[in-house]
């Protein structure tokens, strides 16, 4: 039986060691519930489709489905579900293919528990989660001229009011804490995240922050973990 409240979580990777070390080592967070292990990616499909997760930690290179297309239909599936993309390096070519198809955040294998526990809590709480090592690559790739993300054609300017938000969306906090940053109301914090969204043709925060490395709305130094607002 799941705690009541506590965060479900699935965790996928095609090497059975490592998805129930994995497991153990999640399943030891307060508040915290492993539902299932996968080693496929059509079993993570279905594994979800059944426990309905709220946080699906996913490998990216397995058999049958790869962790991309499994991310895509499970967030198709799922909307509510928040993946995290497990890769074993920096120089992971897929970082943006897993955006794209839905991915919340990105976490590297060898990340230690404290950031595994924020990260799943940060994506529970709706925000986005990229370890600082692969939004440098995200910006190498962006210099480099990279056919991996598609680029906005000259992007209608922001005021300043709305770089300020769409700086700190990037930087994970929560429409609370914009609004007490910059001392305005919730209900404008949304409304200025709103136009954002309509001026660059983006629909979340994930693409928030591509675009505000791509543009050097914020440095890459400053994108690190930050655990969600205490309730």
């Amino acid at each position: 039986m799941v705690g009541e409240g506590a965060i479900k979580v699935v965790v996928v990777d095609d090497h059975k060691l490592f998805a129930r070390g994995l497991s153990g080592l999640v399943g030891m967070l307060p508040d915290v519930e492993v539902v299932g292990e996968a080693y496929d990616g059509e079993e993570a499909v279905r594994l979800c489709r059944e426990k309905e997760p709220d946080v699906v930690l996913m490998d990216i290179s397995m058999p049958k489905l790869d962790g991309i297309a499994a991310t895509r239909e499970v967030t198709d599936l799922l909307p509510q579900t928040a993946v995290v993309i497990l890769t074993g390096h920096e120089e992971d070519e897929h970082v943006f293919e897993g955006i794209k198809a839905g991915a919340r955040g990105y976490l590297l294998k060898d990340a230690d528990p404290d950031d595994l526990s924020r990260a799943i809590r940060t994506v529970h709480a709706g925000h986005t989660i990229i370890a600082p090592g692969l939004a440098q690559k995200m910006l190498q790739t962006f210099e480099e001229g990279g056919s991996a993300v598609s680029r906005l054609a000259a992007p209608p300017p922001l005021t300043g009011r709305e770089l300020e938000v769409i700086r700190s969306l990037a930087r994970g906090m929560s429409d609370r804490q914009i609004a007490q940053a910059l001392g305005i109301s919730e209900k404008t914090v949304g409304n200025h995240t709103s136009n954002i969204y309509r001026k660059l043709h983006i629909f979340d925060r994930t693409q928030a922050v591509v675009y505000a490395i791509k543009e050097g709305v914020i440095e890459v130094e400053d994108l690190e973990y930050r655990p969600p607002e205490a309730p």
